[in-house]
């Protein structure tokens, strides 16, 4: 079973919690099954869970509710842990480049500061 965790900004903000109270209750819900899958399943099906493609090895957690696409962007650390760094919810075929680079800037910070942490 994978762990799924939020990233947190130095400050100790949740960008994705913060994405999540933008949802309604039953938007939230799907999400939450969905992340239910992706921690349990393995592997996980496609269309929940993929590997972006030209990016720095990010993920997207791939949610659809009635017409409304959701996506999760994170990372793999480790074997078994998947940071969630950013939400949004999707309007156009391609994942935005800014979401994209937000992705990435998160994971390189989450990074740097689990070096210095672990020194």
């Amino acid at each position: 079973m994978k762990r799924i965790d939020f990233y947190k900004t130095a400050s100790g903000g949740s960008p994705v919690e913060e994405f999540f109270d933008t949802l309604s209750d039953n938007q939230v819900s799907k999400v939450l099954w969905v992340l239910k899958l992706v921690r349990e399943l393995d592997p996980v099906p496609s269309q929940y869970f993929t590997k972006l493609v030209n990016t720095d090895d990010l993920w997207e957690v791939r949610v659809q509710m009635a017409g409304n696409i959701f996506r999760l962007l994170g990372f793999i650390e480790g074997d078994r842990i998947v940071i969630l760094t950013n939400g949004f919810q999707k309007k156009t075929q391609k994942t935005p480049k800014r979401e994209i680079e937000l992705a990435e800037a998160r994971k390189r910070e989450h990074q740097s500061r689990e070096e210095t942490k672990n020194g």
